[in-house]
Parts: structure tokens; C-alpha cells; sequence
């Protein structure tokens, strides 16, 4: 018994490095957003995997907004008209390019803020602290980075 408990501390150091090492290979995670005009953190969003590989990410938490401290999406068409902004799914359906572990693309964004979808990419920086999420339309994007929480 004492050296199966000897041999569990010695690999428990091991077991959390691969731990932290595939965290930080993936978006999964509670990320803080922040506000490409102010610099200021706005929300937690929570990114999961769905069964078929695509990300998805929700606000779980409002830090920060111009509408109060509960804003809904007046600015919103369809199901999300009017709803609250904490708990809204607002980044949905991207795919990991191929060849790559650090990109997705192919999904949507919402920015609650004016009620518009864009077409949105994700880029896990290199230690997996940092994600560049951009939304475009036609030629116009716009680019935050997300800091993992």
C-alpha cells in the first residue's frame, strides 16, 4: 500500500502536465472577452466541443455593458429579440481547419451589442492563454483576443 501511494505522488506531477499541456492545445475553456475600442473585459464566455467536433461558446457571465448589468439583445432578430444576453449562445458552428490544432473557422458570431452575425474564425496562440476571434461580413472584420480565465 505505501509504495502504490508513493508511486501515485510521483506520477501525479506527470498526470497534471499532461493535463495543462492539452488545455492549452484547445479553445475549450472560459474565456474573458475584451473590447477591441475600449480594452475593457466585457463577459465570460464558455466554449465547448459538441459531439461532432464544432465549437460553440455561451455567455455565462456579464461584466461589463453600456445596457446595465442584466442587458438584453433588443437589436437581436428571431429568437434571440429581446432575450438576455447572459446565457445566449453567441458563437456557434466553427470547425477545426484541416491540418491544424490551433485554428477553426466557419462559424458564426453574434455581437450582442448591435444584434449582427458575422462569419467568425478562431486562432489558439501558442501556450493556450490567448484566442484571436475575428467576425467578418464581405471584406470588414473586426478582431478581439479572449483571454482564458
Amino acid at each position: 500500500m505505501r509504495n502504490t501511494f508513493k508511486t501515485l505522488l510521483l506520477a501525479l506531477p506527470l498526470v497534471m502536465a499532461a493535463f495543462s499541456a492539452s488545455a492549452a492545445d484547445s479553445a475549450v475553456g472560459r474565456w474573458k472577452t475584451i473590447d477591441d475600442k475600449t480594452g475593457k473585459v466585457k463577459s465570460i464566455v464558455e466554449i465547448s466541443q459538441a459531439a461532432n467536433g464544432t465549437l460553440s461558446g455561451k455567455v455565462v457571465e456579464v461584466l461589463h455593458s453600456d445596457k446595465g448589468p442584466n442587458p438584453v439583445c433588443d437589436d437581436c432578430s428571431g429568437a434571440n429579440k429581446g432575450k438576455p444576453v447572459k446565457g445566449m449562445t453567441i458563437l456557434w458552428n466553427l470547425k477545426q481547419d484541416k491540418g491544424s490544432t490551433t485554428e477553426w473557422s466557419g462559424g458564426t458570431v453574434l455581437d450582442p451589442a448591435n444584434g449582427k452575425t458575422y462569419k467568425s474564425k478562431l486562432e489558439l496562440q501558442p501556450g493556450g492563454k490567448k484566442l484571436d476571434m475575428s467576425g467578418c461580413v464581405a471584406f470588414i472584420c473586426r478582431a478581439q483576443t479572449w483571454v482564458r480565465e
